[in-house]
């Protein structure tokens, strides 16, 4: 029983040596190089702190739909504008002339459709006329066949012009059933092609009202009321079609875009609230929007100010601030330093109480802030720990500190 525990005892101290193994057995260096820091019993306060910046709320873009050269300028940067006012007109020919052309073209087209609406129109009027012709005929021929009969009968009329009457007669009956049936052809024809040609000649008629608006878009005007912003153009400069030539910013109010440090993407929420100090008045803001996207080890966030805005806001005005997180927890906690960079929060070089030596030690390493970490195992309130960088014993299981 005995061997077995030796057994069991050499077979852990083998296991240990080979975590250690990559572990060079020890360091020197000058004890004034490095920072260390107690481990202390106290209350961690979830908290990050942010840098920042004025932007207003609301930024409506000004883009040039068609572009020209700048024939006159009527509003700069810094101008207050009011909702349709215009702010620059340009030139541009080629844009005319190929407006006029294309004008020409729909009219051309609207009046040739209006003219076959027209056709269509005739040739039913033409038919009812038609129609209305043959039937007088027959009512006209029908009463003179009818008088002539009576004065066939006593000789007053020949033969001949009797059975000529009644041959116009006989050959109007015939035309009505056919002049009817043209007629009904002629309806149907215009109930088909009528709304056809209705629909054709809207979208002839509104392809013509864009194509002169076009022109109108010469004279860019303020989209909303606000004030002018990065409107920098000259008389004479070209600018293309679709470039951004400003901005006008409404009286909306402001926001906070501030950066974060990557490591609390995860913990980052809409509607978490934030601070700032201006002027040495706190200022409540509230998390509005939150961009995923981690670029040079942060990301963005929006904060909008929760009540009242404080007075005097710049656009681009620096802001320093605060982000809760969480509820503060009673808790041991250790001033964060640039060991976390090498470490991530694994392990620490606790310091011996000579203060001559420190040693590597696994530790967990909860929460952060800008300021502290929440140490959840491996130390002890009041142990002392080397919290800057560790690049010069990165790999070192042991550092002797020299003085």
């Amino acid at each position: 029983m005995l061997a077995g525990g030796i057994a069991a005892a050499l077979a852990l101290v083998a296991g240990g040596a080979g975590l250690v193994a990559n572990l060079k057995p020890g360091v020197r260096v000058p004890s004034e190089t490095v920072t260390v820091a107690e481990v202390r019993r106290g209350v961690f306060r979830d908290v990050t702190a942010f840098r920042g910046k004025v932007a207003p709320k609301d930024v409506v873009y000004l883009d040039v739909l068609e572009g020209g050269q700048v024939e006159q300028v009527l509003a700069r940067s810094g101008d207050v504008v009011a909702a349709g006012q215009p702010i620059v007109r340009f030139r541009n020919t080629a844009l005319e002339l190929e407006v006029l052309d294309r004008e020409g073209r729909l009219v051309e087209s609207i009046t040739q459709l209006q003219a076959y609406e027209r056709q269509l129109e005739d040739a039913r009027v033409a038919g009812d006329k038609a129609a209305a012709r043959i039937e007088y005929d027959i009512v006209r021929l029908s009463a003179q066949l009818k008088r002539r009969e009576s004065l066939a009968a006593k000789g007053f009329v020949s033969r001949e012009q009797h059975e000529a009457v009644r041959d116009e007669l006989t050959y109007a009956q015939k035309l009505k059933p056919l002049q009817a049936a043209a007629n009904a052809d002629q309806v149907r024809l215009m109930r088909r092609q009528l709304p056809q040609i209705q629909a054709e000649l809207a979208s002839l008629q509104e392809s013509l009202k864009i194509t002169r608006s076009k022109l109108d878009q010469l004279l860019l005007r303020a989209p909303v009321a606000g004030r002018l912003a990065d409107a920098e153009l000259t008389v004479g400069q070209i600018v293309n079609r679709g470039a951004r030539v400003g901005q006008v910013v409404p009286d909306t109010g402001f926001k906070v875009e501030a950066q974060i440090d990557e490591f609390y993407l995860d913990r980052v929420r809409v509607g978490q609230a934030g601070q700032v100090e201006i002027a040495g008045r706190p200022w409540k803001l509230k998390v509005t929007r939150v961009n995923p996207q981690v670029k040079d080890s942060v990301f963005f966030v929006e904060l909008a100010f929760d009540g009242s805005t404080p007075p005097g806001l710049l656009s681009g005005q620096a802001l320093d601030g605060r982000l809760f997180l969480g509820a503060d927890a009673p808790g041991l906690v250790l001033p964060a330093g640039a060991f976390l960079e090498r470490t991530g929060g694994a392990w620490v070089m606790v310091v011996a109480p000579d203060g001559r030596s420190a040693e590597r030690r696994q530790v967990e390493i909860g929460r952060r802030n800008t300021d502290e970490v929440e140490v959840l195992s491996g130390l002890r309130a009041g142990e002392r720990v080397i919290t800057s960088d560790y690049t010069a014993f990165e790999k070192a299981g042991r550092v002797s500190l020299t003085r």
